[in-house]
């Protein structure tokens, strides 16, 4: 489903999506391409930074898991 919206753009930005955009997709199309991907980088920008939370969190313990297969390794 599909919800009619109306926006205002800088004419630069509307000559920019008019030229990339090409015959291959209208302005809607485009803009709401550019849209979904941009939401998707922010949405994995969050994720990316909870995760990397997470690992500095735990970084001691992984750091001590390593040396000791290190250590293990070694051994042989």
């Amino acid at each position: 489903m599909k919800t009619k919206t109306s926006i205002t753009l800088s004419n630069d930005l509307v000559k920019a999506i008019d030229k990339l955009s090409g015959r291959s997709k209208n302005r809607s199309e485009f803009i709401e391409t550019a849209v979904r991907v941009y939401i998707a980088q922010v949405i994995r920008r969050e994720i990316n930074a909870r995760d990397l939370e997470i690992i500095n969190q735990r970084a001691d313990r992984l750091n001590e898991e390593a040396l000791e297969v290190l250590a293990f390794q070694g051994d042989w």
